[in-house]
């Protein structure tokens, strides 16, 4: 290394522009080798807008889905108390044939178990009696609707009657 003198302006401006550059180079690599690995204002901004939006659209997608699962928790609970309501309805019909309540009066009969319900029924059943209508005629005899020995015998029956 040897030492040159600086006789014009010209030079001594090279020279400052040299040492300037490699200062500024020097800075810049500093500034790049401690701010490495992190991202530009304007790509965070970037990133900022995408993570934001795409936020967004998964919170709305979240209340769609709970909105759904609101709707089917409804409609299985509705579905299930119809379930619940058939089935009582099975078992009084049931306890109501095998108790000889008649099936209009099915309906009347309360409980929720099977137990209660039964114990209705039997409570039930002594105020109901089943009348059921005389014959109007013998279904044993081979009687016609138009004579025959009980028909005769009934009509003497009533001119004896008359008689006295």
């Amino acid at each position: 290394m040897s030492f040159t003198p600086i006789e014009t302006q010209e030079q001594l401006d090279a020279v400052i522009k040299d040492r300037v550059a490699r200062a500024e180079k020097s800075a810049t690599e500093k500034t790049e080798e401690k701010y490495k690995g992190y991202i530009s204002p304007e790509d965070f901004e970037a990133k900022t807008k995408e993570l934001t939006d795409k936020n967004t659209e998964l919170g709305n997608s979240l209340k769609s889905a709970e909105e759904e699962r609101d709707k089917a928790k409804n409609d299985l609970t509705g579905l299930e108390s119809k379930v619940k309501a058939y089935e009582t309805a099975s078992v009084k019909s049931r306890i109501a044939h095998e108790l000889g309540i008649p099936y209009e009066l099915a309906n009347r009969i309360n409980g929720e178990t099977e137990e209660e319900i039964r114990k209705d029924a039997e409570a039930m059943k002594p105020f109901i009696s089943k009348k059921g209508t005389a014959p109007l005629r013998d279904p044993e005899s081979g009687d016609s609707e138009t004579g025959g020995e009980v028909r005769a015998s009934m009509k003497k029956l009533v001119e004896n009657l008359k008689k006295e």
